[in-house]
């Protein structure tokens, strides 16, 4: 997998609501109603990053969960990184 260029993850950030870059990071805090929420919704993102061989950073604050992330092998945002961010989004749904 390769790095996206400073254009490219600008151009793809357009597209996802409530991301950010923060160096060579993307990142999101979701909010649930409930802890038990935040921890399914953990769950649910871990069966999906295990599915794509990506796996975030993630924080777990009572009914806050932060996403992080980036692609180690590529040195920094891949398109992994945008299709697993997605992924998480489209679990809100």
């Amino acid at each position: 997998m390769s790095k996206l260029s400073d254009d490219e993850v600008e151009t793809r950030l357009e597209d996802l609501v409530g991301w950010a870059r923060q160096g060579d990071l993307i990142v999101k805090t979701y909010k649930m109603p409930s802890f038990p929420a935040a921890l399914a919704f953990v769950i649910n993102v871990g069966f999906l990053a295990e599915a794509a061989g990506h796996h975030p950073d993630i924080d777990i604050r009572y009914n806050k969960v932060t996403l992080s992330l980036t692609t180690h092998d590529a040195g920094g945002l891949s398109a992994k990184d945008f299709d697993l961010a997605v992924a998480a989004d489209d679990l809100m749904v």
